[in-house]
């Protein structure tokens, strides 16, 4: 595994170190996450209560295996580049699809979709754009929006959730989000002048 110390700048700058192969069981259960989501999003389109329960229970389980992938690569040392990767583009994936699938059928306000989303694409595009300097990890605060994106999502999809419950809850979850994908791009500019110090270093 490859371990950096923790910097000021609050990044993981690329280094040399042992490797631990992609093909573990963290990195399983994040695809198994991502091969869920064909799967929910059928189920969200069907007609009928059934349906839309199956779906929410489908997206509950999806998002939690998100916590169990975390603890599987840190309690045994499973923390690879491709799981540094590969885990935040599921979560996208997921929260994508369900947020799309909800405006489509008028349960959801597009412009709130087009928040998340955009932001989202924004930070994979900024994550893979300075991957050659290092990885940026994943914070508090996107740990925050996560949970937040989650819990606005099952509000709208478990029936009888007041409205206004649900529009207080999807309205904190895109200010965070934004907030976020402004710190994002902080750090990301700190990466670049990490590593481009080491290099003139060297």
């Amino acid at each position: 595994m490859t371990n950096t110390p923790e910097t000021g700048t609050n990044v993981t700058p690329a280094i040399t170190g042992p490797k631990v192969s992609a093909w573990n069981i963290a990195n399983v259960v994040t695809v198994i996450r991502l091969a869920m989501v064909p799967f929910f999003t059928v189920c969200l389109f069907l007609p009928g209560t059934g349906w839309r329960v199956t779906a929410l229970v489908v997206f509950l389980v999806a998002s939690l295996t998100d916590l169990l992938d975390g603890e599987l690569a840190r309690r045994y040392g499973l923390v690879t580049d491709f799981g540094k990767i590969a885990d935040p583009i599921a979560d996208k994936a997921l929260i994508g699809a369900a947020l799309i699938s909800l405006s489509i059928l008028g349960e959801l306000t597009w412009w709130a979709t087009a928040v998340i989303i955009g932001r989202e694409l924004g930070v994979t595009m900024l994550r893979f754009a300075v991957l050659r300097h290092g990885v940026i990890p994943a914070s508090y605060g996107g740990k925050v929006k996560t949970v937040l994106q989650i819990l606005a999502i099952t509000f709208y999809m478990w029936p009888g959730v007041p409205d206004l419950v649900r529009w207080i809850t999807m309205g904190a979850a895109v200010l965070v989000t934004v907030g976020t994908g402004v710190d994002y791009v902080v750090r990301a500019i700190k990466l670049r002048q990490v590593a481009r110090r080491a290099r003139a270093e060297r």
